[in-house]
C-alpha cells in the first residue's frame, strides 16, 4: 500500500495552499481531486480575473465580514495569513493586479495565472498533484488514515479535507467533505446557498417583468445588516452585488428593504420640481433620478396619475416612502446552481481555530468552504481559503 505524510482532498484554493505549505515543511504531500483541472473556482471567479482577496479586511472587521455560528473562529487564521501576505505572493510571481471598489483585488490578466502559480509552488515544494482521482472513503487505520481512492488505497499520517461546498455543482461540487465529517462524528451546521440571486413568486414576476435588465445603485437592508451596492432586476427576481451580499442574511419568509435613493431626500426633490416643472407627468419627474421603466412602475404601484403639479405633499411623501423603503419579499433563491459559496458546514466547535484540526481526531483537518465560515462578496472567501489552507499546512 502506498504511504505518505499528508493527503489533501481537493485541489481548489484551500487545498493547493495547504499542500504548498505542508510541502515546504518537508512533508510528503499528495493532493487528490476528481476534476480534470485544479483550481476551477479560481479560474472562473471574478469574470475570469479572480477576485483573489480584499485589502480592506482587518482583524477588527473580520467578525462582521465572515458569517459563522462562532464569528471569532476565523480570526486566528485570518490574522496570521493576511491579504498583504497573499499580495506579496502574487507580486513575487510577477502577476499584475488592480484594485476595484471596496478593496476588491483582481488580476490584470487571466485567473489561470493564479492557478498556475499555486500548482508551480506545490510542485516546487515536492507535492504530488493527482487529478481525475475519486475518493471513495476515509477511515482510521491505527495512528494513520486509510484513504480509499479510484487508484487504490493510500495510508497517510494526516488528511486535510478541502473538498469545498455544494455551490456551482457544474464545477464538480459534491458533499463528500460533509459525509467525511459525519463519519467521524463531527457536527454540521445546516448548509444553504449564499451569495446567490433571489427569486420572486409568479405574481410578483408578472408585475415586475418590464424591469428585467435594469440595474442601479441602492441600499439593501435585512434587519440591521445593509449593503450599498448595485441591484439588478432579472427575469426570475433580483441579483447584483447588493442582493448577493444580503442573500447570506436572508431566510425564507423574510422581506428585504431597498432604498432606491440612498443618501437623498426624494420627497424634497420632487416638491422642488413641482414648482419648476409641474406640468411633467409624475413618472417623468421621477425618471430624472432613475430608469424610466422603474419610475413608471413605482408611480403605478403608488396609485398616482396625472401631472406632478397635481400631487399633494402627502402623495409625494407616500411615493418617496415607497422609493426609500421598498419592501421586496423573495420566495427563494436560484440555489447552488448559481450560488458563489455555501453557508454553513463543519461546525467550528469541533475544530481547533489555530490549526483547523478536528479536536477529537488528531491528524484530520477541515479547511476552506467545507467549514462553517462564509465571507462577504469581494475576495473574502478566497482569503479564508488562503488563510485556512496556510494554517493547516503549518500543522499537518
Amino acid at each position: 500500500m502506498e504511504t505518505t505524510d499528508v493527503v489533501i482532498l481537493g485541489a481548489g484554493a484551500a487545498g493547493l495552499m495547504a499542500g504548498i505549505e505542508a510541502g515546504r515543511r518537508g512533508r510528503r504531500v499528495i493532493v487528490i481531486d476528481h476534476a480534470r483541472s485544479p483550481g476551477e473556482k479560481i479560474r472562473i471567479s471574478g469574470g475570469g480575473r479572480c477576485n483573489f482577496t480584499n485589502r480592506l479586511l482587518t482583524r477588527q472587521n473580520a467578525m462582521q465580514r465572515f458569517l459563522s455560528r462562532n464569528p471569532r473562529f476565523a480570526l486566528s487564521a485570518l490574522s496570521r495569513y493576511t491579504p498583504e501576505d497573499f499580495i506579496a505572493r502574487m507580486d513575487a510571481a510577477g502577476i499584475a493586479w488592480h484594485e476595484k471598489h471596496l478593496g476588491q483585488l483582481f488580476c490584470d490578466g487571466k485567473a489561470t495565472q493564479v492557478v498556475d502559480m499555486l500548482v508551480r509552488d506545490l510542485r516546487a515544494a515536492g507535492g504530488d498533484l493527482r487529478l481525475e482521482v475519486s475518493v471513495h472513503s476515509l477511515a482510521r487505520a491505527g495512528e494513520s488514515f486509510r484513504v480509499e481512492t479510484s487508484q487504490g488505497p493510500i495510508l497517510a499520517q494526516s488528511v486535510i479535507v478541502a473538498t469545498g461546498g455544494k455551490s456551482i455543482p457544474k464545477m464538480g461540487a459534491s458533499g463528500i467533505g460533509y459525509q467525511i465529517a459525519r463519519d467521524f462524528g463531527l457536527k454540521l451546521v445546516e448548509t444553504r446557498p449564499a451569495l446567490v440571486p433571489l427569486t420572486f413568486a409568479e405574481q410578483e414576476l408578472a408585475q415586475s417583468a418590464a424591469l428585467a435588465g435594469i440595474a442601479l445603485d441602492v441600499k439593501v437592508r435585512r434587519g440591521k445588516t445593509s449593503f450599498d451596492e448595485a441591484l439588478l432586476f432579472t427575469h426570475r427576481g433580483v441579483s447584483g452585488p447588493a442582493i448577493l451580499q444580503i442573500s447570506s442574511y436572508w431566510r425564507e419568509g423574510d422581506a428585504i428593504e431597498v432604498d432606491l435613493f440612498p443618501g437623498r431626500d426624494i420627497a424634497a426633490e420632487l416638491a422642488n420640481l413641482r414648482g419648476e416643472t409641474g406640468r411633467q407627468a409624475v413618472h417623468n419627474a421621477l425618471s430624472r433620478a432613475m430608469p424610466d421603466k422603474l419610475a413608471q412602475y413605482l408611480v403605478a404601484q403608488a396609485g398616482l396619475t396625472g401631472r406632478l403639479a397635481d400631487q399633494s405633499n402627502k402623495a409625494l411623501a407616500a411615493l418617496a416612502e415607497r422609493a426609500h423603503r421598498w419592501q421586496l419579499k423573495p420566495v427563494g433563491s436560484e440555489g447552488y446552481r448559481t450560488a458563489e459559496v455555501t453557508l454553513g458546514g463543519v461546525d467550528t466547535t469541533d475544530l481547533d481555530a489555530k490549526s483547523l484540526q478536528a479536536r477529537a481526531h488528531p491528524g484530520l483537518y477541515f479547511i476552506g468552504e467545507v467549514v462553517d465560515v462564509t465571507g462577504w462578496l469581494g475576495g473574502y472567501n478566497f482569503q479564508w481559503a488562503w488563510a485556512s489552507g496556510w494554517a493547516a499546512g503549518q500543522a499537518a
